[in-house]
């Protein structure tokens, strides 16, 4: 197969239903709809709805029977979906994972070599593809150099040398600034115009993608809850949909009040720190900032800014490329005040890290077990740890997920997973590195509620975000990082 179609293609769910292997629920079930060729249409709902397993499905990387099981037909111009190899083209929202090879021509072609299209017919349509979305690299730059916003845009192109009849994009400026979130919007649009495809979009922030769109598919217990144009589907159904936690425009979530009291006692400082991933190639310096108990503060700045290595350095988990970080003598309580000179024991109870991918952190078989991981560590009593998790699992709406392996989680329900497992040890810092993606506007406001709560209770939280809702509702002191993109 070459990779050459007629054209848009045609998408059918005929009362679809996938369940993971590992559970008991149906992560979706009878779905049914028609998307005809050509349409742009955004599927919405509440986090661990289902979206990005019907993207999965459609793309037709779902898995055997091994993996799951499923009913009823997802067809791609009348045929089986996972038989229509590189008629679909799916974009992830993490740009990381997607990145394959090291430089960018390669990395574009890598997709049309799959499907055997001719190799002379390959790099024409790898500088097609970059300039339908604006990314103007040499085909040798290290795709290692590249933004968020640009490692997207390369996804984008990817798929489009492929050629497909239907680009399936799943929240794919989750990750991203302001400025990638447009940049990749842009580049879908301007993708579409050089080779029209049907659509389909799962995002949670809609608003950008609103000017693009035909068509609204909300998805939820029971299958399509509300199909339309999104005029009507947002006008007619907004309420509704705001309160089963859809983000719709004009319902903003609920925020907590401000915080009780003033901030607090300096817990861990940072002193003309210069930060890096790889030794010997700093990505920020001359970086002075407190973190104090009782208060929120907020690391802002474009993608490639050093954010994540910033929220890594204050962490303890990479070393100080210059400068110095330190804890008082109240964190430290007894050992050296450095803290990436402490045991992975000693940092447990005084500071807890959320990464930006929540698989690089997740080690258990249950999600139960995930949040038993730093207890057991420090020897806690069965009882205590159960306790603690019971109420982790209540306040995270996991509940119903206790014995659920956490692979199969969503991407929202994961990050709150590793956002109840760094709680489990009850640390005095919290390090959370964007903490509020893939999150719906119920579990959004749910999770800020608690941050604002271990605020108020003395924690100190340090924020690395994207999302400025997030900096406001937390009344958070802002520590914006320049440079990056």
């Amino acid at each position: 197969m070459s990779g050459d179609h007629p054209g848009p293609a045609a998408v059918d769910a005929v009362s679809w239903g996938w369940r993971h292997a590992s559970r008991l629920a149906w992560a979706l079930r009878d779905v049914s709809f028609r998307v005809e060729p050509g349409e742009r249409v955004l599927v919405l709902g509440a986090s661990g709805a289902g979206k990005s397993t019907l993207l999965q499905g459609l793309a037709g990387v779902l898995g055997g029977d091994e993996e799951g099981e499923s009913e009823g037909e997802l067809l791609v111009d009348g045929h089986p979906a996972v038989a229509t190899r590189g008629r679909a083209g799916l974009v992830l929202q993490d740009p990381d994972s997607q990145v394959i090879l090291a430089r960018v021509g390669d990395d574009v072609a890598f997709g049309c070599e799959n499907l055997g299209v001719p190799r002379a017919e390959i790099w024409s349509r790898v500088g097609q593809a970059l300039d339908a979305v604006g990314l103007d690299l040499p085909l040798d730059r290290p795709t290692k150099a590249l933004s968020g916003g640009q490692k997207q845009r390369l996804a984008l192109a990817g798929i489009l040398a492929m050629r497909p009849g239907v680009v399936l994009l799943d929240e794919p400026t989750a990750n991203l600034d302001p400025e990638g979130v447009v940049e990749v919007r842009d580049a879908v649009e301007r993708m579409l115009a050089a080779h029209p495809a049907t659509l389909i979009v799962v995002e949670h922030g809609l608003e950008v993608w609103l000017p693009l769109i035909t068509r609204v598919i909300v998805v939820g217990q029971g299958g399509v809850v509300a199909d339309g144009p999104p005029e009507r589907v947002l006008g007619e159904q907004g309420a509704r949909l705001a309160a089963d936690g859809v983000w719709v425009p004009g319902f903003a979530p609920d925020a907590p009040p401000p915080p009780l009291a003033s901030p607090g006692e300096v817990l861990l400082s940072a002193r003309d720190l210069e930060v890096a991933r790889v030794k010997g190639t700093p990505v920020a310096s001359g970086i002075d900032l407190d973190v104090r108990s009782g208060h929120a503060l907020a690391i802002t700045g474009a993608n490639g800014a050093g954010k994540s290595t910033l929220g890594l350095t204050l962490a303890g988990l990479l070393p100080p490329a210059g400068g110095a970080v330190e804890a008082s003598a109240a964190l430290a309580a007894g050992i050296r005040p450095a803290p990436i000179d402490w045991a992975s024991r000693d940092l447990l109870t005084r500071i807890g890290m959320v990464f930006q991918e929540p698989e690089h952190q997740l080690l258990a078989k249950t999600v139960q077990d995930e949040l038993a991981v730093g207890p057991r560590a420090l020897g806690m009593p069965e009882d205590e740890i159960t306790a603690r998790s019971d109420e982790l699992l209540h306040r995270l709406r996991l509940d119903r997920l206790a014995r659920a392996n956490p692979y199969t989680l969503s991407g929202g329900e994961k990050r709150r997973l590793t956002v109840a497992a760094a709680l489990a040890t009850r640390p005095r810092v919290l390090v959370l590195d964007e903490p509020t993606f893939g999150q719906d506007a119920r579990t959004w406001a749910e999770l800020i509620a608690m941050l604002a709560a271990l605020r108020d209770e003395g924690t100190a939280i340090v924020a690395i975000t994207h999302d400025l809702d997030v900096v406001r509702a937390l009344r958070a002191e802002r520590y914006e990082l320049r440079g990056g993109r």
